[in-house]
């Protein structure tokens, strides 16, 4: 809130420069918040897809969840009025990337009732298809 009183006092002065510095670090306060909300629902969505390739298995609670979370994901991706999206392929991978190592932490707690130490459980799924799966998924809409 005080920065857009600073914006106001600064476009008032007629500063349009330092008014513009105001609107980039807005800018990149919102994204940020963008990324972080895409983050958390990358780490339901990955924790998940671990789930049904440790496990072997599906439930309907996971399919749902993964659902839920590609919608989300899409959902605060897409740009509403300007059209097109905040991150890229490759960003959204990357933060697929950044989110995993959350997801299989918390997968060692439900995998098979806590089976599993990381160690052990990283040696049961594939990561670069678990991710890539998940970015798939993303991308493809499916789900929306």
């Amino acid at each position: 809130m005080e920065e857009l009183l600073t914006l106001k006092d600064l476009l008032v002065k007629g500063d349009v420069q330092e008014a513009l510095l105001i609107v980039e670090e807005l800018t990149e306060m919102s994204r940020n918040d963008i990324i972080k909300t895409i983050r958390n629902y990358a780490v339901i969505l990955l924790l998940h897809l671990i789930k049904q390739q440790a496990e072997n298995r599906t439930t309907r609670s996971w399919e749902v969840s993964i659902r839920n979370s590609v919608r989300e994901i899409y959902r605060e991706n897409k740009r509403r009025k300007a059209g097109g999206y905040y991150l890229t392929g490759e960003e959204l991978w990357e933060t697929l990337t950044e989110a995993y190592l959350n997801a299989i932490d918390k997968a060692t707690l439900e995998v098979e009732e806590g089976r599993y130490e990381l160690k052990e459980l990283e040696k049961l799924v594939n990561r670069e298809e678990i991710i890539n799966c998940a970015l798939t998924l993303i991308l493809s809409g499916e789900s929306s």
